[in-house]
């Protein structure tokens, strides 16, 4: 009996001295990140400044899904160049990447600036509906120069709890988990 007790203190012993350097990856890589990133190079520089602050357009003009679905969506080619086709782009480098990726029927491959785990979901459309700004979370953007849109939240669970709690907002697991 005391060998059985031995075996089964050594087995529990090892299974705290394992967990605990596996614990801490999965804490940093599950539930530490994302954070605030550096800026991403993007193929185009996107000019938020002319769009949103010169010309006023609201973040849902171009990212419209935010008013109907879990992602903002990045608009194709096609909506851009409804405005674009007009708008004199030679000797516009940006814009000529632009309508040169139009006229081969390319799609511009903009990188992610906003990370989420992949184990949870954000609903852009049901926060916009309760009457948050985009720049609550993405900060203000049409102020954004180069070199570009950076992360300004830290985007942890932990921060979307603390907003959950303070706005009256539900907190069970499976609000913003599959």
């Amino acid at each position: 009996m005391q060998r059985y007790f031995r075996l089964v203190l050594f087995a529990a012993v090892m299974l705290v001295v394992l967990a605990i350097p596996v614990a801490a990856v999965l804490a940093r890589t599950y539930f530490l990140a994302p954070t605030t990133q550096p800026v991403k190079a993007q193929p185009i520089q996107f000019p938020h400044q002319v769009h949103a602050q010169a010309m006023g357009l609201d973040c849902t003009f171009c990212h419209r899904g935010a008013i109907t679905s879990a992602q903002a969506t990045i608009p194709a080619l096609e909506f851009c160049m409804s405005c674009h086709k007009v708008i004199p782009w030679q000797g516009r480098p940006e814009l000529e990447k632009l309508v040169q990726a139009f006229e081969r029927g390319q799609p511009v491959q903009w990188n992610k600036v906003h990370q989420l785990p992949d184990h949870a979901h954000f609903v852009h459309a049901v926060h916009l509906n309760f009457g948050f700004q985009c720049s609550d979370c993405h900060g203000d953007v049409a102020a954004m120069g180069k070199p570009g849109v950076k992360q300004v939240r830290d985007l942890r669970m932990g921060d979307c709890l603390t907003c959950h709690q303070q706005n009256g907002a539900r907190t069970d697991c499976s609000v913003c988990h599959y």
